[in-house]
């Protein structure tokens, strides 16, 4: 009965640059920034590598961490370098991931964002990036 209708509002572009605005603000806001201005919070944050196995330099971890919430974010909403920053988006979800693995709400949402990013990972940024523009 609605089929008249999918076709007039299929925009997968403009679906892709709301997700990763929406997403990318997101991360920046909330998760991000808070990490990346507070050097403190680095070696807390990198000793979840040990989830992984790696459990030297937990500070540079962490920094990477961080990094990779802050400005992967930053150039998620922008569209640009999308594929490298949602492939350390993804490997920061995992390590999130693992280290909530045994409490319900603390594992539903870095698996949700690490299936978003992957997602990201494999389509692109869509037609409205800097990806795009400078290619």
């Amino acid at each position: 009965m609605l089929k008249w209708l999918i076709p007039k509002f299929a925009y997968p572009d403009f679906g892709l640059l709301l997700l990763r605005l929406g997403i990318g603000a997101s991360f920046i806001i909330h998760h991000g920034y808070d990490k990346i201005a507070d050097p403190g919070r680095w070696k807390g944050l990198g000793e979840q590598m040990s989830l992984l196995g790696i459990d030297f330099l937990p500070e540079f971890w962490g920094f990477m961490a961080a990094f990779a919430e802050f400005f992967g974010s930053i150039f998620l909403a922008l569209g640009l370098f999308t594929r490298p920053a949602t492939l350390l988006l993804s490997i920061t979800m995992l390590v999130a991931v693992l280290k909530h693995q045994t409490a319900v709400e603390g594992f539903a949402y870095p698996l949700e964002m690490l299936v978003v990013f992957l997602s990201l990972f494999l389509i692109g940024p869509g037609k409205y990036s800097l990806d795009k523009r400078l290619r």
